[in-house]
């Protein structure tokens, strides 16, 4: 499956957003990587992940915080 298929299945199911999100901000560069990571930071925060804090880290490095 491709990532866009693996983010409908996640959604669809309701888990396993984060890191999904994260491997595509990983393959995206400039708006587009801000994108996925700020729709990683916002999944870890409605799920109550422990990586939301360094994702917030992240955003604010970018500054896009």
């Amino acid at each position: 499956m491709s990532l866009h298929d693996d983010l409908r299945a996640a959604h669809a199911a309701g888990r396993g957003l984060v890191p999904l999100y994260l491997r595509a901000a990983e393959r995206a560069d400039g708006d587009a990587a801000a994108f996925f990571l700020t729709h990683a930071w916002v999944h870890a925060l409605e799920a109550g992940d422990a990586a939301a804090p360094a994702l917030e880290a992240r955003l604010r490095a970018l500054g896009r915080a």
